[in-house]
This record gives structure tokens, C-alpha cells and sequence, in this order.
């Protein structure tokens, strides 16, 4: 599982940078991204683990990450279209999947909250589902509770999350995964 991604991480030299990767760069026609983010990721999937930075934008309509290794090695690329879902892998592999977390965690080894990290990086549940929010002495968000996650902000920089820490104690009746989210940038029109 996460030993893929970790070898991939580890064997740089393996990594092939995958042409769609190369650069996020344009929106699809007629399309605006609402929220842009650079960040680093660590991973904790049971006994194994990896670490990855990843640049995303994303819509209402779609979205456009890139997960590299920590020297900027092309590792995956997750594009959704509306509803359709897609990965292509360093070695140019294409994966589709109509959920990100399952196509995720079946092609790299861990899932991928896509629906709704739009709002959890911005300090908020996602609207329309089932959610428990903590709030700090000061009233400021401290942990959402949502889709089985466990949303923990660990630090605030100008009024938006800067550290994450995400939780499922029983993906797909596995283990537990923990992820950190160390957010550089972020710019948000949501």
C-alpha cells in the first residue's frame, strides 16, 4: 500500500515526470478554479508511510492535483471532471474511479478525502452532510467531524487553516490513516 508510495518517493531516480504533470498551469475552457493551494503532505497508513507535496486547484466542477515527491518528481496526477475521476501515475498509468477516495487508496495505497477537503481547508464542513464541529475558547474552529474523518487544526495563519491533521480510524475496514497537511499557500474565492 503505502510502500508504493513511499519506494516511489524514495527512488527518485525511478520517477518519471509525467508529461501532464509538468505543469498545472491553465483551467479547462470555461472554467475558473476558486481555491488554489500548495502543501506538503505526510502520510501514516498503519505501520507505513510517506511524505509528498501537492499542488491542487479546484471548482465546483473540477479539480487538478498534482502529488510530487519532496524534490518535485511527478508521483500522481488526480483530475476530476464533474464526476468523473481520474489518476495517471509517474510510469503513465491512467485509473478511473467515479470516488477519489477508493480510486486513491487502490492505486496508491491511501485515500484521498476529496470531497471534502474544498472545505476543510478552509476551516469549515462540507455543506449537505452530517458534521460535529469544536470550537476553541476563542470561538475558532479546533476539529470538524465529518464522512468518518476527524479534521484537527493545529495552527491558523491570517484567519485560514496552516496545519491539518485528518483521521479515518477504519478506511474501507482497514487500518487507521492519518494525514497531515502543511498548507504554504492558499488562495481561495470560496
Amino acid at each position: 500500500m503505502l510502500k508504493r508510495i513511499a519506494a516511489q518517493v524514495s527512488l527518485l531516480a525511478a520517477v518519471v515526470v509525467l508529461a501532464a504533470c509538468a505543469e498545472l498551469g491553465r483551467a479547462p475552457a470555461g472554467k475558473a478554479f476558486e481555491l488554489e493551494l500548495q502543501g506538503r503532505i505526510a502520510l501514516r497508513y498503519g505501520a507505513e508511510g510517506g511524505n509528498a507535496r501537492i499542488t491542487w486547484r479546484h471548482s465546483a466542477t473540477a479539480d487538478d492535483m498534482l502529488i510530487t515527491s519532496a524534490l518535485g518528481q511527478g508521483i500522481a496526477r488526480i483530475t476530476r471532471d464533474g464526476a468523473e475521476i481520474n489518476l495517471i501515475t509517474a510510469d503513465g498509468k491512467e485509473y478511473q474511479a467515479a470516488n477519489a477516495e477508493t480510486l486513491t487508496e487502490s492505486v496508491l495505497g491511501w485515500p484521498l478525502p476529496l470531497a471534502g477537503l474544498p472545505d476543510w481547508v478552509l476551516g469549515r464542513p462540507g455543506q449537505g452532510r452530517p458534521a460535529q464541529l469544536r470550537r476553541d475558547d476563542s470561538g475558532q474552529v479546533s476539529a470538524i467531524a465529518q464522512d468518518g474523518w476527524n479534521i484537527d487544526y493545529l495552527a491558523w495563519r491570517e484567519a485560514l487553516p496552516a496545519r491539518i491533521n485528518m483521521r479515518h480510524d477504519g478506511f474501507q475496514g482497514r487500518g487507521a490513516i492519518e494525514i497531515r497537511l502543511v498548507i504554504d499557500q492558499i488562495k481561495s474565492a470560496l
